[in-house]
């Protein structure tokens, strides 16, 4: 039977599932639990090559990694994936809900099939992947779960409509799952702000944007990798959504 405690987690010798962790934050977030010491499942769509390279950095770094392909828009597949990675690594303790679309649309322009795929891959498949996740979670070990969304859930996108409402979603089941979980499993958020270009856009677009925050820069995944990390090891912190955002929220929007 699980008994609480305050010890920082451990993460050497964990099992982490990374959802979109052959890209981007995901691929940062991925290398740094196995540079931690976890053993890693790298969840991908499509991109069977990079999440095989992705797998053989994690192994470079002495620990066992493995990839699997499901297709988080349908949220049934979250269970399947959990099996996967089970069946691959062992008991999985650690989740970090990464993956997501970003697409355009507006409120005047959305249509219901477009809301629909949004919210199955952003909020739903999270929602029901952690559940799966807890049903599988062995009952003497602690669990953590890090879900990524965004700081413009408080100061909305005005062309990525359905996007910002699902990560809002995103943000309201953090807390509602910390509660229904505690105090076997701890659920967080990491919210991101200016990290990376979006598609299609360089590093000067970006830059370009950093000139209005408080801190003047962009930020890059190390500022996430490092709040999710401190996330996953604090024992004494469940429903906490950090910003990582160079104090953009600090700022009215443009």
């Amino acid at each position: 039977m699980f008994s609480p405690s305050l010890t920082p987690m451990d993460i050497a010798g964990r099992n982490a599932l990374i959802t979109g962790g052959a890209h981007r934050v995901g691929r940062a977030l991925t290398l740094a639990l196995s540079e931690a010491g976890a053993d890693v499942f790298i969840h991908y769509k499509s991109s069977s090559e990079a999440a095989e390279a992705t797998a053989d950095e994690a192994r470079a770094a002495g620990r066992k990694a493995a990839t699997g392909s499901a297709d988080l828009g349908d949220p049934a597949t979250g269970g399947i994936l959990i099996e996967m990675a089970t069946a691959a690594l062992g008991p999985i303790s650690i989740l970090v809900n990464s993956a997501s679309g970003f697409p355009t649309d507006s409120l005047e322009s959305i249509r219901i099939e477009d809301w629909h795929r949004a919210h199955d891959l952003t909020l739903a498949s999270p929602v029901f992947l952690t559940q799966a996740f807890a049903a599988a979670l062995p009952s003497d070990m602690e669990g953590a779960v890090v879900n990524i969304t965004d700081v413009h859930t408080k100061t909305p996108y005005r062309n990525h409509f359905s996007y910002t409402v699902a990560k809002g979603g995103l943000d309201t089941f953090t807390r509602a799952a910390a509660l229904a979980l505690a105090p076997r499993i701890r659920v967080n958020a990491v919210a991101l702000g200016l990290i990376l270009p979006p598609a299609g856009k360089d590093q000067a677009y970006v830059e370009a944007l950093a000139e209005g925050l408080p801190l003047a820069k962009v930020g890059g995944t190390d500022p996430v990798v490092s709040a999710t990390i401190a996330l996953i090891q604090n024992p004494f912190i469940t429903g906490e959504i950090v910003r990582t955002d160079g104090g953009s929220h600090l700022v009215s929007p443009q």
